[in-house]
């Protein structure tokens, strides 16, 4: 062969795909089989709670639900047709149970006649762990077209975190929160052992992705972790003088 075939002829040879190598076992070698998943029957809708949900309000009654400021007395807020409205006069309500990690949906409305500016317009909160003196919070607020600090507008962890997007409806729609909530654990001596984790949608976008606290949700200071066990749900009913906000289809799943 001459010596211009001879190299061609090489050249030809690499340029051959390589064939992988077989890997030794079997597929069942890496098949897992138990255990196995418990069946979870889906709503009818994607807001219609799941068969393993704890509902927390279903447009009927506060039996769930408590006042913040005294836990022996009942919620005093509005329900009416379906729908819970803040009675800011009776100020927070929150669950009578306590969790630790879970998955909840709730939805809520801004008044169509929504009044003021900033934060004084549809203000409100879900406290995804509440404590006696605050707790985790991410904002409820009407952040349609309303300026104001991005670490305090719809969808934030409160004072924490800006969202990835703002994907506000207009007054008079209903939004929709799902949220993903790891609480922090502590050693016995109180310290920190893992911090709280958190994942949030707005409307179906994701505007939280596992998110670590950095402690509580301070409107004043900086954010510090407190020892606590399993924590009650709050919803806030903010001291501003808009119109109060609705709420509707609560429910959640411990995990």
């Amino acid at each position: 062969m001459t010596k211009p075939l001879a190299i061609l002829a090489l050249t030809l040879i690499g340029a051959l795909p390589v064939l992988a190598q077989q890997p030794a076992g079997k597929p069942e070698d890496t098949e897992v089989w138990t255990p196995v998943p418990k069946i979870v029957t889906p709503g009818a809708t994607n807001a219609a709670p799941p068969s393993d949900a704890i509902v927390l309000f279903d447009g009927k009654n506060l039996n769930e639900w408590v006042s913040s400021a005294d836990t022996t007395k009942p919620a005093g807020w509005v329900v009416k047709n379906g729908v819970l409205t803040v009675n800011k006069k009776a100020g927070d309500i929150q669950t009578k149970r306590r969790f630790t990690n879970y998955q909840i949906h709730l939805e809520w409305r801004i008044p169509v006649n929504v009044t003021g500016s900033g934060q004084a317009r549809g203000n409100s909160g879900l406290y995804v762990g509440a404590l006696p003196d605050g707790g985790y919070e991410l904002q409820i607020l009407d952040s349609y077209d309303n300026k104001t600090y991005v670490n305090g507008q719809a969808g934030s962890v409160y004072k924490q975190y800006i969202p990835l997007a703002n994907a506000m409806r207009k007054p008079g729609e209903w939004q929709v929160y799902d949220v993903i909530w790891t609480a922090p654990t502590f050693n016995a001596d109180g310290s920190l052992k893992s911090p709280a984790y958190l994942t949030a949608l707005h409307n179906g976008v994701l505007v939280e992705n596992h998110v670590q606290l950095k402690g509580d949700t301070k409107y004043i200071g900086t954010p510090e972790y407190k020892a606590h066990g399993p924590l009650p749900i709050r919803l806030q009913a903010h001291g501003d003088p808009s119109p109060p906000i609705s709420f509707r289809n609560i429910w959640l799943r411990e995990l």
